[in-house]
């Protein structure tokens, strides 16, 4: 007779194993409370996030709504040509006064009462301030004592490298450079090299999983070459590539580097259920793949900022996938897909073809978006487990090859003296 084994206490907050980061707790997935405190001391302190790139915002007046963290904002190039962030929060009474995701405008004006701001996030006009002639008197009106110069919008630090945007609600953070490290600052900088950059066009999709596991997954050189049958089959990222993982010095942000394969045999990648031997493209144009001077030998490197942003370029698609949090529970994802400003026509034209494989129908992003959902319906169904990253052993240290989870064990690394965990 089977015995019934009894469910562990579990106290709804993260207990770990011990004081390393391989045995990560379902819990630090599921709790709202430290979900609340990942908000406030990842996206709001300390850290810079992604807003988006300068050239969604060509023209003065041109303006994105997005996100930090779960705080909506606006990336806005003022009639100046300076590129400013505002909180999407009127002064007033809190509205969200801006809807619409792009356009262009002189100023902003909050449709509740109509105070009206500058496109630097200064307040410039509120109704009835001085209030209204009535019989001879003024009756209403605001405060003798109010200044419109300390009731604009919350403004944004902002840093600008390379047609790419960076805002922080902490204005004593750290510099741009620093936060990133050499290391992957060189990684960013071999694509955001200076050249004009061109947007193709966005993805955007909602899935049901914590937002952490979209940074794991991106830290994850395991799962491509197993689950993602269109990388092992044509050879774009598997395990047996030429590979290095490097990280920063405090292990949040990484990059993955890969240079493409063979396609291979059937016996080449035995035990590997994903590769089909004999799936063809009806249409060959999607390995039309041509190397760029500017790759320096990989064809796949895949960078993870935390908290907010993965930078991928892998063969000639180049996109930015920006990570917004919606509970515990939920992100957006938002991809910009760009080419740069002095590519021909064919090669515009081969990256469009390539953003095929990513976003939410893509050949092989299809596949993230599913196995994260079904990850966090597993975390809230069993709170009290725990995952298990310790392929390639415990430690936390770059490697030269793919055979390894020593990324993820590298944010949590982090993860866990930022959140005394």
């Amino acid at each position: 007779m089977d015995r019934l084994v009894p469910t562990p206490a579990f106290t709804g907050q993260p207990t770990w194993e011990n004081d390393g980061t391989s045995r990560i707790p379902f819990a630090s997935y599921t709790s709202d409370e430290l979900h609340r405190r990942e908000l406030e001391r990842f996206f709001y302190k300390n850290h810079w996030c992604y807003v988006g790139l300068e050239a969604e915002i060509p023209n003065p007046g041109d303006f994105k709504r997005t996100a930090v963290g779960e705080r909506s904002v606006i990336l806005v190039r003022d009639q100046g040509g300076a590129i400013n962030v505002v909180e999407n929060v009127c002064a007033h009474r809190g509205m969200s006064f801006c809807r619409e995701r792009h356009g262009n405008r002189k100023d902003f004006t909050c449709p509740y009462h109509q105070w009206n701001y500058s496109l630097k996030g200064d307040l410039q006009g509120v109704p009835f301030r001085r209030g209204v002639k009535q019989d001879g008197k003024v009756q209403g009106g605001m405060p003798a004592d109010f200044k419109p110069d300390e009731n604009g919008l919350t403004k944004l630090k902002v840093a600008a490298r390379g047609g790419v945007v960076f805002a922080s609600f902490d204005h004593d953070v750290e510099p741009l450079e620093d936060f990133l490290g050499p290391v992957i600052l060189g990684y960013f900088d071999r694509t955001f090299d200076g050249r004009a950059l061109k947007i193709l066009g966005y993805n955007r999709q909602r899935i049901p999983g914590n937002w952490k596991l979209m940074q794991e997954n991106i830290k994850d050189p395991y799962h491509p070459g197993l689950l993602h049958t269109w990388f092992v089959t044509f050879g774009l990222w598997r395990a047996d590539n030429k590979s290095k993982l490097l990280m920063d010095a405090q292990h949040r942000h990484a990059a993955m580097i890969s240079t493409r394969g063979q396609m291979g045999k059937a016996d080449q990648v035995t035990s590997v259920s994903s590769f089909k031997a004999d799936m063809k493209l009806e249409d060959p144009r999607f390995l039309d793949i041509v190397a760029e001077p500017w790759w320096g030998g990989p064809t796949a490197v895949m960078t993870t900022i935390f908290p907010s942003v993965i930078f991928q370029q892998q063969v000639n698609s180049v996109s930015t996938r920006h990570i917004q949090p919606d509970g515990h529970g939920a992100f957006d994802f938002v991809w910009t897909h760009f080419a740069f400003a002095d590519d021909s026509a064919e090669m515009v034209q081969r990256r469009l073809r390539q953003a095929n494989l990513f976003g939410p129908a893509g050949f092989v992003s299809a596949d993230d978006g599913e196995v994260i959902e079904l990850s966090q319906q597993g975390f809230e169904q069993k709170p009290f487990h725990r995952t298990l990253a310790e392929l390639g052993g415990r430690d936390v240290a770059d490697a030269d090859h793919m055979v390894t989870e020593t990324l993820i064990r590298g944010m949590y690394e982090y993860w866990r003296k930022v959140m005394e965990a």
